[in-house]
């Protein structure tokens, strides 16, 4: 009899028989119509974080949205039991949700609690992670007197911090009480635990005092711990000590880390000189890419821990007194992560099928299976399923079974739970793509007729031709298991209409495709290459034949830009010309004439080059200066098989010198009559030798080239014909590459006309795939493309070519690699997720796809990322999407993400792209940037008073976190001269500040920035204005002051004396009136002064003379007749010959005029005389 295990090793077989018969699941499209008819079990599609905190301030939202058809229905379940929604007036749920709302009024701290949703609807019941709710915290400092801390200089300290317990911890720092940050070192430095510890203690430690801050992160709130005051005993010699731990204590420790996690490990020593600390891995290199040491090589962070990084790390601190050592044992457990996810099961009634739930961690996590939210060994039994451990298997399934399984993979550390739904579907065939479509092709052209359908159990699709015949496949047609028809060549008489009948058990569904046949637009009379002197005119052709109902366009390109036309313009089109009128050097390029019509196009360019006239000017150059005349009597000698000599008489040059000939040359078997470049040779050769093509038939023609521009052609040569021969050129350009995901266009350039040395030019392709023992395929064809069908997708090819003639064939070419086309990928990258966030930069890891799934050319990971919010509240931010390439091909790949904003949350996913298309998208990923230094103050701006300066600013647009202040910084200015800087701070809510000045002289330079508790930001510097800028202020302040108006009317007054003055001393300064003076009489007696002269008065001089007037001290003002007038000045004077001497009045003798200069000296005019 057979025993218990063989009939256990039985079933096993048994069941391995059923798995090989297991049919591919069937994949409902994503047309919405054929969304909105399944009847489908739910899906969760979000949910709240498993260890889910809230603020206390806010509405507690608890997210479960589900989708399903018909519309699930939801129910919760809170702390194992059910949650009764609508007996709680606070409690609501959204409508066509499962999502809660609970408002805030009243205790939050009630609603704390393990809470799960359940989502059903009549074909199962998904459920959602279990959400453990709690309530963030930020409680007080517990009130407490710290004494002064007294300790001796040199010795070693430990501040504690103790911050109070808060949901989540808090951030610890250290600052003093004007609330700048203690500066860290190796010497001072704060542990993980927020401790902040002294190697050894300086006296001038003793400078400041101590606080630690606690930041609670929910409510953005800074509780400051009461500050310690250190009173350090000084010593005259500190003595040296060996290096001690302060943390961790002893020689040895361990720590348990959990995979994907960061390892933070800690070592601070006591020691006079402070100890360095270095870090180092028993039997092992510590990992470069993963390990940072920080906070001055005390801290070592081991970023995303995996197994290979358990062991014993060892630190050692040294001084030159000696040196420590501490070792921890790191363990490395693993909460559970998948291995193989279940994923949704679409099957056909009497189909088979399987879900499979494989997950790893450390322990072993045991895996537990749910039908509809319940234990799978407490549901009904199934006769058409099995569970074998992580799998269930289906067999024979039939309608009515459809349920959600759940599985739930679970240790000590952890759990993972995935629903996946198995949905039993009979649907009758339905047609998805739109009906009656119209397809054109051009002729000789692949085309495909897509019909796209769906049905469960899966239809069976054939095609047929005018609705005759049997079903289309094979031959001249291809059919693909999506329902595609391929005509691999359309010709004429594959025009018609096409139906595609889908059928199975349930019915049949039929949709029609009219497919017309197009001839292919050609250009048949095409722009040819031309050299034109500048302000002639040019025309290039494009004649175009195409098919009569289809619409063509013509564009003209230059250079591969556009030509724009207008009635004014040079540039002119016709229906089959275009037309440039006085060209120009710039006219110069390549001109290209596009037809298009609505399903094909064609093309084809020339190029212009333009002969600048050089003409310069006439001082240069005769003015009869022109183009030379044109080379005569053209002779041919030396014949060989590929060369012959030219021999040319040349022409007048017309005053201006030949600088080049150029020797042009016609051929009648390929382009007869298109003359065409042949090569330039230097002005002064009559006689050079021409390097020909075989099997061409030439004439040529020489052209002489000036300054003024080209002569006429000469007349032509005879015609040589050179022998044949095979090709000597290999035929460049060779490449193959995929138009579509099976199959691969070869391209090459065709032979010039010069190249094909022969008859009946072809060219013989071959290909192979790569790597393969496999003969080489071949076809010989006179076109310049073949494209191989039926290709698997994206596979490499080698490829090579040589062209053959009547007479021979060329060398092959080099072995060129090809692919067929590319697919969109058809994975995902994995576990994407982030680490070492930090203020503007992120380190991005994730699992990479198989390398298989790209079916395509690897380009690139992309990651695609935009800033969601601003964790600063009422902050506006920009949510443009952007993303970064990441290439790499690494099993363990990551990348940096630069450039984010601080303090903001940010939404990312990442596809996998190949040269053509993008795959699908990983799991999203939610991060959030620390903390940085803010952005400069929006504005800063002085406002400078007589002795004071009123400084203004506002926030940063961009704060980067929690301002905590602001920091003041200025010194005087002087020329180049910069005092002693001075800083003040301000707290976050403070904007402005009023500064004494010493004196209204005094300048200054300010330095503002704004603080987080990261640091101090971008300074925003200004400068105070000069005194000289500030005079016209100061006047506007003091213009309405009585004795400002006072002092400026004294000024006005004193001003007007000084013109009177100045009009007096020019009135004393020398004219004389001649007319009048010389008809009074003469004194009696003539007064002879001692140096010679006479002064000549009478009785009269004392009285105006006619028409004169007084003046102020009795002078008499002269008339305008005067001597002056007649001079070149009023100062001038007149020797005894007849010229002036001075003025004409009386001259007082030494004694006398002293006296009378005495006696004016009392009279007021005299006064204002002497002043002037």
């Amino acid at each position: 009899m057979w025993t218990q295990e063989r009939w256990a090793a039985l079933a096993v077989l048994s069941i391995i028989l059923l798995l090989s018969k297991v049919v591919a699941p069937i994949e409902v499209p994503l047309d919405p119509k054929i969304q909105q008819e399944l009847k489908q079990p739910p899906t969760i599609v979000k949910q709240s974080l498993k260890d889910y905190i809230v603020d206390p301030r806010d509405n507690i939202i608890i997210e479960c949205e589900a989708k399903g058809t018909p519309v699930p229905t939801f129910l919760w379940r809170r702390n194992g039991k059910f949650f009764n929604v609508g007996k709680d007036p606070r409690v609501t749920m959204r409508s066509r949700s499962g999502t809660l709302e609970i408002r805030s009024s009243g205790k939050p701290e009630d609603y704390e609690g393990e809470y799960q949703c359940f989502a059903s609807n009549d074909f199962g019941t998904a459920i959602s992670n279990k959400i453990l709710l709690r309530v963030s915290k930020s409680p007080l400092w517990p009130k407490e007197v710290l004494e002064p801390v007294v300790v001796r200089e040199g010795e070693s300290l430990v501040l504690p911090c103790n911050p109070p317990p808060g949901l989540p911890p808090p951030e610890t720092f250290w600052m003093d009480s004007s609330i700048m940050p203690i500066i860290q070192d190796k010497r001072v430095s704060m542990g993980l635990n927020g401790d902040l510890f002294f190697s050894n203690v300086l006296a001038k430690d003793a400078n400041t005092d101590y606080s630690c801050n606690a930041r609670f992160e929910f409510t953005h709130t800074i509780q400051q711990k009461n500050p310690y005051t250190l009173k350090v005993l000084t010593t005259r010699n500190v003595p040296e000590t060996q290096p001690t731990f302060l943390s961790p204590k002893g020689l040895s420790s361990s720590k348990i880390v959990l995979r994907g996690e960061q390892l933070l490990l800690e070592c601070i020593a006591a020691g006079v000189p402070s100890p360095n600390i270095n870090w180092n891995k028993k039997g092992a290199e510590l990992p470069s890419k993963k390990v940072k040491i920080e906070n001055f090589g005390k801290t070592l962070r081991l970023l995303n821990v995996s197994e290979e990084d358990s062991g014993d790390y060892v630190c050692m601190a040294s001084n030159k007194m000696g040196s420590i050592r501490h070792s921890v044992e790191v363990q490395v457990k693993a909460a559970p992560y998948w291995l193989d996810k279940p994923t949704n099961l679409v099957l056909a009634p009497d189909e088979n099928g399987r879900l499979v739930c494989r997950a790893r961690g450390n322990p072993k996590p045991t895996v537990q299976w749910l039908v509809n939210g319940e234990p799978i060994e407490s549901s009904l039994p199934n006769p058409n399923r099995q569970v074998l451990g992580d799998t269930i298997l289906f067999h024979s399934v039939q309608i009515g079974s459809s349920a959600v399984y759940q599985c739930n993979a679970s240790n000590e550390h952890g759990y993972l739970l995935a629903n996946a739904f198995v949905n039993i579907l009979d649907m009758a065939p339905r047609m998805l793509g739109p009906k009656n479509q119209l397809i054109k092709v051009i002729e000789n052209n692949r085309t495909f007729l897509d019909c796209p359908f769906f049905g469960s159990p899966l239809p069976l699709l054939r095609w047929f031709k005018n609705g005759l015949g049997s079903g289309l496949d094979g031959g001249h047609y291809k059919l693909y298991y999506n329902g595609t028809l391929e005509i691999k060549q359309a010709r004429p008489e594959d025009q018609g209409t096409y139906t595609c009948v889908a059928s199975n058990i349930l019915g049949k569904m039929e949709n029609q495709v009219r497919l017309e046949v197009k001839e292919p637009t050609r250009i048949v009379r095409a722009p040819e290459h031309v050299t034109q002197a500048k302000g002639t005119t040019v025309r290039f052709d494009c004649r175009v034949k195409h098919d009569p109902s289809l619409p063509v366009t013509v564009t003209w390109l230059k250079d591969d830009k556009p030509l724009s036309f207008t009635w004014i313009g040079r540039f002119r089109k016709d229906d089959e010309i275009l037309t440039i009128s006085n060209v120009n050097p710039e006219d110069a390029g390549t001109y290209t004439c596009t037809a298009k019509t609505e399903i094909d196009e064609h093309s084809a360019s020339a190029r212009l080059t333009v002969i600048e006239n050089g003409l310069s000017s006439a001082s240069n150059r005769s003015a009869s200066a022109g183009r030379p005349d044109p080379p005569q009597d053209l002779e041919l000698s030396d014949p060989s098989a590929r060369s012959v000599r030219l021999t040319w008489v040349p022409g007048n040059e017309n005053n201006s010198p030949v600088t080049q000939f150029l020797v042009q040359f016609e051929e009648d078997r390929w382009e007869p009559g298109k003359w065409q470049n042949l090569s330039i040779f230097d002005g002064n050769l009559n006689s050079v030798n021409l390097q020909l093509s075989p099997f061409v038939n030439y004439q040529f023609r020489v052209i002489a080239i000036n300054a003024v521009g080209q002569s006429q052609p000469s007349l032509p040569s005879a015609r040589y014909q050179t022998s044949g021969a095979s090709p000597d050129v290999v035929p460049s350009g060779l490449e193959g590459w995929g138009s579509k995901k099976n199959n691969m266009e070869i391209t090459w350039q065709a032979l010039k006309n010069t190249e094909r040395n022969g008859p009946n030019l072809r060219y013989m392709v071959s290909w192979r795939r790569k790597d393969t023992e496999e003969e080489w395929n071949n076809i010989t064809t006179t076109r310049t493309k073949h494209i191989i069908h039926n290709t698997d997708t994206y596979v490499p090819y080698e490829i090579k070519i040589q062209a053959i003639n009547d007479f021979g064939h060329s060398p092959e070419s080099n072995i060129v690699i090809g692919y067929s086309g590319e697919d969109k990928p058809s994975a995902a990258p994995t576990e994407l997720r982030v680490s070492k966030i930090n203020s503007t930069k992120v380190n991005v890891h994730w699992v990479p796809v198989d390398p298989s799934t790209v079916n395509g050319e690897f380009k690139e990971y992309k990651l695609y990322y935009w800033r969601e919010a601003s964790l600063i509240k009422g902050l506006k931010v920009n949510k443009t999407k952007l993303h970064k390439g990441f290439f790499t091909t690494a099993e363990q790949p990551s990348g940096i993400l630069t450039e984010l904003f601080p303090y903001s949350k940010y939404k990312m996913y990442m596809v996998v792209a190949n040269r053509e298309y993008e795959g699908p998208q990983s799991n999203p990923v939610e991060f959030y940037t620390k903390e940085g230094e803010p952005g400069a103050p929006k504005y800063f701006r002085i406002q400078r008073h007589t002795d004071v300066v009123h400084l203004k600013w506002d926030k940063p647009l961009e704060p980067n976190g929690v301002l905590i202040g602001y920091t003041l910084q200025y010194h005087t200015v002087n020329g180049t001269q910069a005092g002693e800087r001075k800083a003040q701070s301000f707290p976050p809510n403070v904007t402005e500040y009023i500064m004494n000045l010493p004196n209204r002289f005094t300048r200054f330079k300010f330095y503002l920035a704004a603080r987080t508790q990261v640091g101090a930001g971008e300074v925003y510097a200004v400068e105070s204005p000069h005194f000289a800028n500030e005079a016209y202020k100061e006047q506007e302040d003091i213009a309405t002051q009585g004795w400002f108006i006072g002092l400026m009317c004294a000024v006005a007054l004193l001003v007007l004396i000084l013109l009177i003055v100045c009009f007096i001393k020019r009135s004393r300064g020398g004219k004389y009136p001649v007319r009048d003076k010389k008809d009074l009489p003469l004194d009696s007696v003539d007064h002879k002064d001692h140096d010679g002269s006479f002064d000549y008065h009478s009785d009269e001089d004392n009285k105006p003379l006619q028409g004169s007037q007084t003046s102020l001290d009795g002078n008499v003002k002269e008339s305008d007749d005067s001597l002056v007038d007649y001079g070149e000045g009023g100062d001038g004077q007149f020797n005894e010959d007849g010229s002036f001497i001075g003025q004409y009045t009386v001259k007082k003798d030494k004694e006398e005029t002293e006296g009378n200069e005495s006696s004016e000296a009392t009279s007021p005019v005299n006064a204002i005389y002497s002043l002037a």
